[in-house]
């Protein structure tokens, strides 16, 4: 039989993506071992997880909120929220301006549930203005969704406004975080966000296989018999897991494992603060070094996240995306895709186990690459 390991690299790629991403050995060790579903060490570390995460959004239990993980990708757990917190008569205002947002509408659509969107260009943050009037307008939206960090462009969004006209209103607020938990500060209480969702490999380090939602649980409560799905049940998910402390079907035993090793590094290195710090400081060395090649971000400072940064592609005649991120690739470093419709672009990520020397490494590699392509900018 052949070794299907040996089809990739002899040692790891730097990830310079939004997830997967690279993470620590640490972390990846943490996965070599078996754990039973029902086995009591295992049921501990779950519980660990959950308070954990709490306590990475600054609450607890005690506040009234609660931590769910739920199986899957950061759109699993999107898709859970969307199908069990809208009531049969409820209606959705997503606010879409990037493939997130849309993604988030297609899944209520899919379910038919009523929704409204207030649709911007991908460069174009949306307003608490035009949030405001089209709650004025529509007294039969219940629901407010955004993305914060919509990383289509790497745009952190303003859900702080948002937020306060949702509260105004007396709407449920849904914060898709997927992006910027864990490394931007989110206040859920002083917002009003309802339910927030991530996922396991993004911020926190870990690896992918769950996702999982920060909500208040009185508006968790509420949601009682509205689940539009088995799997996608959100409060059922919850109650087995305060029953047994653990999840109702087959759990992604060493993703959790990974989860948890990489909490206690999220903690080792500072805490959000300090992992967003660091994010920062990869972002500004990664600007001015591709600044100095020749290449133009998409946004404007202002709207940009530190997480991931979108570049114009050159318009240069020897210039090829494919190639560019293949020679890249070889070189050991990964980039992304560009993902806004307006223009031609790519994308390079700030988080992850990376560092500003793995930057500095990234613009040398971006820098021979052009040579080699014959590509003067």
């Amino acid at each position: 039989m052949s070794d299907p390991a040996r089809s990739f690299p002899a040692h790891d790629l730097l990830l310079f993506t939004p997830g997967p991403l690279t993470t620590s050995k640490t972390v990846k060790q943490a996965m070599l071992r078996d754990v039973g579903t029902w086995d009591r060490e295992f049921s501990a570390v779950v519980a660990n997880v959950r308070r954990s995460l709490l306590a990475v959004a600054g609450l607890s239990q005690q506040q009234g909120y609660e931590a769910v993980l739920m199986q899957g990708s950061g759109s699993f757990g999107l898709e859970a929220v969307v199908t069990s917190v809208t009531p049969p008569q409820g209606k959705l205002l997503v606010l879409v301006n990037g493939a997130y947002g849309e993604r988030i509408a297609k899944m209520a659509a899919m379910q038919s549930i009523a929704l409204a969107t207030i649709k911007y260009a991908e460069s174009q943050p949306p307003t608490a203005a035009d949030v405001r009037a089209a709650l004025t307008a529509d007294k039969a939206i219940t629901h407010v969704v955004v993305v914060h960090c919509e990383t289509t462009s790497g745009m952190l969004n303003p859900i702080e406004s948002i937020g306060q006209v949702a509260k105004e209103f007396g709407k449920t607020f849904v914060v898709d975080a997927m992006s910027s938990f864990g490394a931007i500060p989110i206040d859920l209480p002083g917002i009003g966000i309802d339910f927030l969702i991530s996922s396991a490999n993004k911020c926190i380090e870990g690896v992918p296989g769950f996702s999982f939602v920060i909500c208040r649980r009185e508006a968790l409560e509420a949601t009682e018999g509205w689940a539009r799905s088995w799997c996608f049940n959100l409060l059922e998910q919850w109650r087995y897991m305060e029953k047994t402390g653990l999840f109702r079907a087959t759990p992604p035993t060493h993703v959790v494992l990974a989860f948890a090793q990489a909490l206690a590094e999220l903690e080792a290195e500072g805490g959000l603060a300090a992992r967003g710090a660091r994010y920062r400081a990869n972002y500004q060395r990664l600007i001015a070094g591709m600044r100095r090649l020749g290449f133009r971000e998409y946004l404007p400072a202002e709207l940009q996240s530190p997480i991931i940064t979108t570049f114009l592609s050159p318009q240069h005649p020897n210039f090829d995306f494919r190639r560019f991120y293949d020679r890249l690739h070889d070189r050991g470093h990964v980039i992304y895709f560009g993902k806004v419709t307006s223009a031609d672009c790519f994308r390079i990520g700030n988080i992850g186990r990376i560092f500003q020397s793995d930057i500095d490494d990234l613009l040398g590699a971006i820098a021979r690459t052009l040579e080699e392509m014959n590509v003067a900018l």
